[in-house]
């Protein structure tokens, strides 16, 4: 993923003119000068409310001016992602989201913002490393078995996600069209519900995080055949990636999560807080809760996010025209 690979000298370059324009703003125009509020377009208690907190907490010590999360769920996050695409563009309004806001475009009808027209990238956060799981007696014990199994008995086995056009539906679709199988799909209101049926044997199979499968494989309450898309977790480093695991190389199915503000916020405020931003993800205190939490942080500049943003939105628009989810 864009995100992990070493910087360029146009990053370099990027991360150079970021740190003038973050000088120029503690210079010529304080910032800020009031409280934030940070969007997060999903429910309190998953992986990107954490984030938002944690970044959220830290701005607030460092700057001395409340950064408030306001959860704004609704609609695979659509609700909150409009709402912060039609804020004020002066920087006093953050939008906290995972990958969710390039998928969504592409398979559900009515979507009012523009991921790349509607925002200005601040920067990525962080990794959410999804593990390719099965119930505990499925035959298959490695994911090429699992392939195999498939192709043998096409429309046999089901698999579950949390939802339609949530990234663990998507990234099994994925799976799907790269290996040339046919498994059933199974969409559950939520994740808790999901990971019950796996361990109950209801489910054959399902990509949910790698922190929440691994108390279970440990267990033997359900089978983990790998984890992580294209690099193996530094939790799982026994367990395969889904690339190697698969011998496939284009299937990095993780979540991947971003910092936004509203299209036409000052390059200089940009700066500033991408600057900010980019020490709270160093912090000991903060990798380690986040860790915790199976989320790697990340880090990178403004062209890092747009780059990544615009190369996954097509990516995804392929694999869910392909899939026969895409809007009409």
């Amino acid at each position: 993923m864009p995100t992990r690979r070493c910087f360029s000298r146009r990053s370099f370059c990027s991360a150079w003119l970021l740190a003038l324009a973050a000088g120029a703003v503690q210079a010529d125009e304080p910032y800020p000068t009031r409280p934030i509020r940070i969007i997060v377009p999903f429910s309190a208690g998953g992986g990107i409310d954490v984030l938002g907190r944690t970044i959220g907490q830290k701005l607030s010590e460092a700057w001395q001016y409340a950064a408030v999360v306001e959860n704004r769920p609704g609609a695979s996050g659509n609700i909150g992602t409009d709402l912060a695409a039609r804020a004020a563009p002066d920087g006093y309004t953050y939008l906290m989201t995972a990958n969710t806001i390039i998928m969504t475009p592409s398979f559900m009808q009515g979507v009012t913002f523009d991921p790349v027209k509607d925002f200005t990238p601040v920067m990525p956060i962080a990794i959410g490393s999804l593990a390719l799981v099965t119930r505990p007696d499925l035959p298959a014990k490695s994911v090429s078995q699992l392939i195999e199994l498939a192709r043998k008995q096409p429309h046999k086995l089901n698999y579950g996600s949390p939802g339609t056009g949530t990234p663990h539906h998507l990234a099994m679709e994925l799976v799907k069209q790269r290996a040339g199988i046919d498994v059933v799909h199974v969409p559950y209101k939520g994740s808790g519900g999901l990971v019950n049926d796996v361990l109950s044997g209801q489910v054959d199979l399902a990509f949910v995080p790698v922190h929440q499968a691994l108390q279970f494989a440990r267990a033997g309450k359900m089978q983990m055949l790998a984890a992580g898309g294209t690099r193996r977790t530094a939790v799982t480093p026994d367990i395969p990636s889904l690339a190697e695991a698969s011998g496939i190389a284009d299937v990095d199915v993780d979540m991947w999560y971003g910092l936004y503000l509203p299209a036409g916020t000052p390059p200089a405020i940009v700066g500033k807080v991408n600057a900010e931003v980019a020490q709270i993800l160093k912090m000991p205190d903060v990798v380690k809760s986040l860790s915790m939490q199976g989320l790697q942080p990340s880090g990178g500049t403004p062209d890092d996010l747009a780059r990544l943003t615009r190369d996954d939105l097509r990516r995804w628009a392929g694999v869910i025209r392909q899939a026969g989810l895409a809007s009409q």
